[in-house]
Formats: structure tokens, C-alpha cells, sequence
């Protein structure tokens, strides 16, 4: 529950700048607001999946040690703002986003391209990356006992993916294009009211690990291979003792250990979550919090006193 604070914050602060084309504000503010609450939080966490290297980003850097320095050592993935430009556009499924699991246990992905393939508790272990889309498609048709036409399949809307696109358009599959934020359309595999069966695609490798902490507290499932665009980025995953370029990437790989915990709040309205909603000193917040080792999941709807909470921490939290 502590964690919904974060991302509610977050989210209320960045949700401002709905629409107004200032993706880089928008962010800042979330950022700002997450860095401001997590300092209230009793663990002793480390930053793994953040906003970037140290000299690149003032906050939430990789390696940024989060917390009040008393309780638990863990590992904290962070994407403030996961959908800048569907903030700036005003568009669908923008989030707020925290995961954390136990310290050393989340893969320190670099900040480079990730092809990844996700689905919902029903089709797990029915798929595989290096199969062919055909393939993929049929499969989880048939773990979900669907036709192949009635499979929705989530792509970011980019040029690379067209032979991917013309792919599942030859399976008589459905597509969704979104133009960003690959974390909520791997999420939303996993929830019926959604709509979504499956992600495909290449989109960035820390939003793999966030996907995949969800997932793995919703019993999904998510594969991913990282796509190094230069000399350099193959140097990185060297360096990270990723010798082999085309390793396919697994869940444990993704998140070791016993339990993990994600929450997500919503910035815009999408399939799952509502959007932050502003009225006069109020506003409304709509999270989901969930946790491996209990397999608990929680819907929240918040209504927040702006007046009260204007930097959203009272001071006796």
C-alpha cells in the first residue's frame, strides 16, 4: 500500500500537463512528486530501472538509493511517467509505475531496444520468441479456446514493426496499434475486461522488467531478446555478461526470487485504469497493487484533499 502513494503522486502531479504538448514537464513532475514520496517509505532501496545513469537524469537514477535507510533491502524499478507523449497528446493508457522485489533479484536491464512477447495466466508456456507470429498467434488461440480472428494482439506503432504488423494481419488476427506504453499492453493480457490477448513487438528493456514484475503477481507470462542497434549497446551487454546477443530472456530472468510487488496508477484513462480526474481541491486516482507472494490483487480508487496534501506528504508520514 505504501507504493500506491507513489505512483498516485506521480500521477497527480504529471496528469497537470495532460494535453499541453510538454512531454519533458509532464515527466519532470512525476519524477519530482515519486522522488519526494519514496523518501517516506521505511526500506533501503536501489535503484535498477530508473530515468537513467547518474549524470544523465537529477532523479531516480540507476543506482539511487531510495527509502528512509531502515527496513527492507530491495531492488526498485521505476518509470514515473510510462507514456510521455501520451501525456503530452492527451491519449489512452498512460501510467504511473513502481516495482520492487527483493534486493538483487530484478534484472538490471540496459536502456536499449528489448523484442518481447507477453500473454495472460491462460497461455503461459504456450509461447515462444523465437517461433514464428504465425505460430504464436495459434497457440494462444488455442490456450484461450478462441478463433484465430477473435485474437487481439497489442504492436507499438512504429515503422519497424510493418513485416511484424503484416504478419499477424496474414493469421486474420486483430491488431491494436498504440503509440506508446508497452508496460499497460502487456499488463492488460492478463485481465479479460481488456480485451487483450497478447503483446508483440520491440519496444525498451526496462519496460520489459516492469511488464514483467506485473505479470509474474498476475500469472502471466513475458519473453524477451535484446536488440542492440550499435557496437556500443553490444559492448553494454558484455559488460552485463550477456555474452550471447540472442538470449532469450524468461521470467525468472527477469525477476528472481519468491515475491515482488508492482502498483500502477493511472495518468490518462485506458482499458484498466481510470485517468486522474481533477475538481475543484480534489482529485480522484484509480491503482492496482499487487503482490506475488499472496497472489493478492487490489483495485483503489482514491479521492485526494489537494489542500491538505499539497506536496503530497503530510508531515506526519
Amino acid at each position: 500500500m505504501e507504493l500506491v502513494r507513489v505512483t498516485e503522486a506521480a500521477a497527480l502531479a504529471s496528469a497537470r500537463w495532460m494535453g499541453r504538448g510538454q512531454k519533458d514537464a509532464a515527466d519532470d513532475a512525476a519524477t519530482t512528486a515519486m522522488r519526494t514520496v519514496f523518501d517516506t517509505i521505511p526500506m533501503r532501496g536501489t535503484v535498477v530501472i530508473g530515468e537513467g545513469e547518474m549524470d544523465e537524469a537529477p532523479m531516480l537514477y540507476i543506482g539511487e538509493k531510495l527509502g528512509t535507510g531502515d527496513g527492507p533491502l530491495v531492488d526498485v524499478a521505476v518509470d514515473p511517467l510510462e507514456g510521455t507523449n501520451i501525456v503530452a497528446n492527451g491519449t489512452w493508457n498512460a501510467l504511473s509505475v513502481v516495482a520492487i522485489a527483493d534486493g538483487g533479484n530484478l534484472l538490471h536491464a540496459p536502456d536499449m531496444y528489448m523484442k518481447k512477447i507477453a500473454v495472460g495466466p491462460e497461455a503461459v508456456g504456450k509461447i515462444d520468441i523465437r517461433a514464428s507470429t504465425e505460430d504464436n498467434i495459434r497457440a494462444v488461440a488455442k490456450a484461450k479456446n478462441k478463433d484465430v480472428e477473435d485474437v487481439l494482439v497489442v504492436v507499438l506503432n512504429r515503422p519497424r514493426h510493418k513485416q511484424l504488423i503484416e504478419e499477424i494481419r496474414a493469421t486474420g488476427a486483430r491488431i491494436k496499434l498504440i503509440s506508446d506504453g508497452d508496460v499497460a499492453g502487456a499488463i492488460n493480457t492478463a485481465f479479460d475486461q481488456t480485451g487483450v490477448d497478447m503483446l508483440m513487438g520491440i519496444g525498451g528493456a526496462p519496460e520489459g522488467v516492469l511488464a514483467a514484475v506485473a505479470l509474474k503477481c498476475l500469472g502471466g507470462e513475458i519473453q524477451g531478446q535484446l536488440q542492440p542497434q550499435t557496437q556500443e549497446e553490444i559492448e553494454r551487454c558484455k559488460k552485463m555478461g550477456i555474452e550471447d546477443i540472442n538470449k532469450v530472456f524468461y521470467m525468472d530472468d527477469f525477476c528472481k526470487g519468491d515475491d515482488a510487488i508492482f502498483a500502477a496508477t493511472g495518468v490518462t484513462d485506458g482499458e484498466l485504469l481510470k485517468g486522474v480526474q481533477y475538481k475543484g481541491e480534489h482529485a480522484t486516482t484509480q491503482s492496482v497493487v499487487m503482490r506475488y507472494k499472496s497472489g493478492t490483487i487490489r483495485f483503489i480508487d482514491g479521492k485526494h484533499s489537494l489542500k491538505k496534501k499539497p506536496h503530497f506528504v503530510l508531515k506526519d508520514e
